[in-house]
């Protein structure tokens, strides 16, 4: 497989802290743009996936989450960490009747597009290197190397992800390679 001309954006742990704390959680639209970066970040969701899950999509006992008809009609179950899981039953209690999860104020489905341009500000306000690169989906990958790094197990990445052939998942080894290079040669 050839090396891609552009490997995807990731964040650093740094990047990713000052990201998350650019929404003042104390308002209701940056505290639901906080939990879909969250969302996003621990479970490699999409775009589409974050903005189209509903309340009984996540199994609070047990943090399951089932991500229905993403990307090709599938199914797939992920699961989030007990913080994630408290920060969205704390949400729950104060988000309006709606048959989503991260509903408008309104009680309407947010749009993936307001939701881009959502973490770009994030983005700008958090000062983060190559910010026309950081989208929705950077977290996505930002979540995939990681788990690469956890795992060392392409596969579980690619179940995770959702991805039906494994080459659309071996983009990630790239980045990891290059990380190792960078640190090999500074030995």
């Amino acid at each position: 497989m050839s090396r891609p001309d552009k490997l995807p954006k990731i964040l650093t742990d740094d990047e990713t802290e000052r990201l998350l704390d650019q929404p003042n959680q104390r308002y209701f639209s940056p505290h639901r743009d906080y939990l879909f970066m969250r969302l996003m970040l621990k479970a490699g969701l999409r775009s589409a996936e974050a903005v189209a899950l509903q309340p009984d999509h996540i199994d609070m006992p047990t943090g399951k989450v089932t991500v229905r008809e993403g990307k090709g009609a599938k199914d797939r179950t992920l699961w989030i960490n007990n913080d994630l899981r408290d920060e969205i039953g704390e949400w729950l209690e104060r988000r309006p009747e709606s048959d989503y999860l991260l509903p408008t104020s309104k009680g309407k489905k947010v749009d993936t597009s307001q939701l881009r341009r959502s973490v770009k500000r994030y983005a700008k306000e958090a000062e983060i290197a190559e910010v026309d690169r950081v989208s929705p989906h950077t977290l996505r990958h930002t979540f995939a190397t990681r788990l690469l790094r956890e795992t060392g197990n392409i596969r579980k990445v690619q179940k995770a992800l959702g991805h039906s052939d494994l080459s659309t998942t071996m983009l990630y080894t790239h980045v990891v390679d290059s990380e190792l290079e960078e640190a090999m040669k500074g030995l």
